[in-house]
């Protein structure tokens, strides 16, 4: 294996970004995707119905939960990239990642602000305000495409292969000439 190879697949620090083989960062970003697509259902939704104050008014609050868990994620992610060599394919990614991860959070949290500061609880969200939503959705897409690629093809974080086939083997059955590797 590839010297730069095992170093990402290794924690800088396993208790900041889980230990090997059980990385924190995949289980935080569930917070900010989840939170965001919902606020983006409320804000659509909003436009449905008699009383969109209390729509409204909760897609402020996911937004701002969103922000939050993002940046838990963000944190945990640093750590990982910090075991990432740099100037590798797979650097350049993960640098692509956060930068949209970036323009996605301070998007979320001016918005975040501008509605908490707005009180405009009782009209359907602007579709101004929608329009931004999607496309900060769209782009979480693509960064989670980036995110997936840095995980699927190039196995940051990842354990390698022959710890992984611990999960495949029957148990009480050891094929002939079976290594464990780190």
């Amino acid at each position: 294996m590839v010297t730069g190879m095992r170093q990402a697949k290794r924690p800088v620090n396993a208790l900041l970004a889980g230990p090997y083989g059980h990385p924190y960062h995949p289980m935080l970003v569930t917070i900010p995707i989840g939170a965001w697509v919902v606020s983006l259902g409320f804000d659509v939704a909003s436009q449905l119905v008699s009383k969109p104050g209390f729509l409204a008014h909760g897609s402020m609050w996911l937004m701002g939960a969103g922000v939050l868990g993002a940046v838990a994620a963000g944190l945990v992610g640093l750590v990982d990239l910090a075991a990432i060599p740099a100037g590798t394919v797979a650097f350049r990614t993960a640098c692509t990642h956060m930068c949209l991860n970036l323009l996605i959070i301070s998007a979320y949290g001016t918005q975040f602000a501008w509605r908490y500061h707005s009180h405009a609880f009782r009209a359907p969200v602007h579709p101004l305000l929608i329009a931004t939503s999607a496309a900060c959705v769209a782009t979480l897409g693509v960064s989670g495409y980036l995110g997936g690629k840095l995980t699927y093809r190039y196995g940051v974080r990842v354990a390698s292969e022959l710890i992984q086939v611990d999960g495949y083997v029957v148990p009480g059955a050891r094929p002939a000439g079976r290594r464990r590797a780190d």
